[in-house]
């Protein structure tokens, strides 16, 4: 993948031209990959001398005191479990590239949002954008596709989502049924509705790690 990341980034710095602030969005089932993939895209943008930073869509999740009020706390990582509004906003004040914006970045160990946690920059010229439903047709998250100047999908099979994701929650600790829940109850179908209800990406892998 690294010679397919250095031919993606030349490509992607092309497609820039002169401009002061370029959005990538990186989208994709939950397990695709695309918090990885992101950061080493980064990389190889930094490595061509480019100032680059990921912003991504997990640090706008619902805190969980939410989530139990409006009875979703079940369905968390679902399209409904997010402030979208606030991450369109947020999306659009780093494209102006008037001013520092700082955002939020989740902390999966803890299960919450860390305000204010990542600073974009005026000077960051590539903004990495890493979330499931990036692409998605439905409600406000529609409004997004055309705020990114580029996007990717990564759509690895779906026996090698579903092993990520077991993997993820045994990782912290979860027992077995608790894994099974959010693998088969959640993640998965997630996963479906996103394949399958999101915009054609400027570009589709299907094996990023």
């Amino acid at each position: 993948m690294n010679g397919r990341l250095d031919e993606i980034a030349d490509a992607l710095i092309g497609r820039a031209g002169d401009a002061r602030r370029f959005l990538i969005a990186i989208a994709g089932p939950p397990g695709a990959g695309k918090s990885t993939f992101a950061d080493k895209l980064v990389q190889a943008l930094q490595e061509k001398g480019e100032l680059a930073e990921v912003l991504p869509m997990d640090g706008f999740h619902m805190d969980d005191a939410v989530l139990k009020e409006k009875g979703l706390l079940s369905r968390k990582g679902a399209p409904e479990t997010f402030d979208v509004r606030g991450f369109i906003d947020i999306i659009k004040a780093v494209r102006q590239a008037e001013e520092e914006v700082l955002v939020p970045v989740f902390d999966r160990s803890r299960e919450l949002a860390v305000a204010a946690a990542r600073v974009v920059s005026p000077e960051h010229r590539f903004i990495v954008v890493e979330g499931n439903y990036l692409l998605l047709k439905e409600g406000r998250w529609a409004m997004l596709a055309a705020l990114f100047d580029y996007t990717i999908m990564l759509t690895p099979p779906v026996e090698v989502l579903e092993q990520r994701l077991i993997d993820r929650w045994r990782h912290f600790g979860l027992a077995e049924d608790a894994v099974e829940s959010k693998v088969s109850g959640n993640d998965l179908p997630n996963g479906h509705l996103i394949l399958a209800g999101s915009h054609t990406a400027d570009l589709t892998l299907a094996g990023a790690e």
